[in-house]
């Protein structure tokens, strides 16, 4: 993301949807939100949080040279919500709102689905005692 964009993504407001805040909460600059959102990932267990860190670090990689405004305020957007989430455990019975499932290109569709798969596997190879040499 080049470095004009950066400070319009910092003066962005975000609401909360799940906080009773009435005040707009400030949208993080990329490094900073990206070093929020690893350091949440510290309290997660072992697994989850390598499963985390890798795809965090493939998401923002993948993304650093978008120049599209919208782009970028969705992506800073979402990730910030989603750090919000896991600082408050909000995220551990929540769904996926179906309004955002809906909006979904087929590529991120597609994407939620293999991370869907990638998840599922690495349960099955946890509680599966005939799996448990394959670790």
């Amino acid at each position: 993301m080049r470095a004009s964009l950066r400070h319009l993504a910092s003066h962005t407001p975000l609401t909360t949807p799940n906080l009773l805040k009435s005040e707009p909460v400030a949208l993080l600059p990329p490094i900073p939100l990206y070093r929020r959102v690893l350091r949440s990932h510290r309290k997660l267990p072992r697994n989850m949080r390598l499963l985390g860190d890798e795809y965090v670090k493939s998401e923002f990689r993948a993304h650093r040279n978008v120049e599209n405004p919208v782009h970028i305020i969705g992506f800073l957007t979402e990730w910030q919500s989603y750090a919000q989430q896991l600082e408050g455990d909000a995220w551990r019975d929540a769904r996926m709102d179906k309004g955002k499932i809906d909006k979904m290109s087929d590529q991120q569709l597609g994407q939620l689905y293999e991370l869907m798969q990638t998840i599922r596997e690495k349960e099955l190879k946890e509680n599966d005692p005939e799996h448990q040499g394959e670790q």
